[in-house]
């Protein structure tokens, strides 16, 4: 596919991106190129105006370009294990956009766009594995997000519209130096899982009778009295599928992306 390399690493011509798109099950069209060396996000993807998916994770990207908006068919983009440090604002374009993975870059808070709360199809997002202290207030209008992804980052705290956003079905917040008081509704769920300690954010409404009964009465009385009350400690494995690690279509040497394997 590589049309040769030079200081801007590998090149793509619009002849062989066309070659190279599939259609899923579903009747979606899919480009994945991923793992193929780009420095530089390819030009000629902008004359596919009829791609749904994109896969340009692991590779070399430092930067989007100002008209990332403009592949306005996208449902689903995968960027995850680049260098980017930002998002452009014009990514709000992408209205239909429903799967967006930036994780394992070097985005920080300054670099998410205000817009990304504009992206009101999103079904899941993950910014895992970045450089992120803090959100985007307009991410609070994001009511149908169902996967959020904010592991290996830098948040002292949730955010506060985070809890607000009560159609949430999963929030994955591990390896943070956060600490937030339980309320609202959200059960901190803490995991000894050895040889590190998991952490997620679990809302009432996503649980199931039966476990939202076990976590109520773990605070109550089995859940160690007092401080321990804040800590609801859950043996089971749950799996949290795109939010465990990068995890795209690209499944190439997964350890190196740190994914157990996780039995129900």
């Amino acid at each position: 596919m590589p049309k040769g390399k030079g200081d801007k690493g590998t090149k793509l011509t619009l002849k062989n991106a066309k070659k190279a798109i599939r259609t899923t099950p579903d009747g979606r069209r899919r480009l994945i190129l991923s793992n193929m060396g780009f420095a530089v996000f390819p030009k000629c993807l902008f004359k596919l105006t009829d791609l749904d998916e994109l896969d340009l994770s692991r590779n070399q990207l430092e930067q989007l370009p100002d008209n990332l908006g403009n592949l306005t068919t996208l449902r689903w983009l995968d960027l995850h294990s680049n260098k980017l440090e930002s998002i452009p604002e014009t990514i709000c374009n992408l209205v239909g956009l429903t799967h967006l993975n930036v994780c394992n870059n070097r985005i920080t808070s300054a670099g998410l766009p205000q817009s990304l709360g504009f992206m009101t199809c999103l079904k899941s997002l993950n910014l895992g594995m970045n450089k992120l202290d803090r959100l985007p207030t307009t991410m609070e209008a994001l009511g149908d997000l169902q996967e959020l992804g904010l592991f290996d980052n830098l948040f002292a705290k949730l955010p506060e519209f985070v809890i607000a956003l009560s159609n949430y079905a999963k929030v994955n917040i591990k390896r943070n130096p956060v600490s937030f008081a339980q309320g609202d509704g959200v059960r901190v769920v803490k995991k000894k899982l050895e040889p590190e300690e998991d952490m997620y954010v679990v809302y009432d409404n996503s649980l199931c009778r039966t476990c939202l009964k076990r976590c109520k009465e773990n605070i109550g009385g089995g859940g160690g009295g007092g401080g321990g009350g804040d800590m609801v400690e859950d043996k089971r494995i749950r799996t949290y599928p795109g939010l465990m690690a990068p995890n795209s279509v690209a499944t190439v040497d997964q350890d190196a992306w740190r994914i157990r394997k996780m039995e129900h």
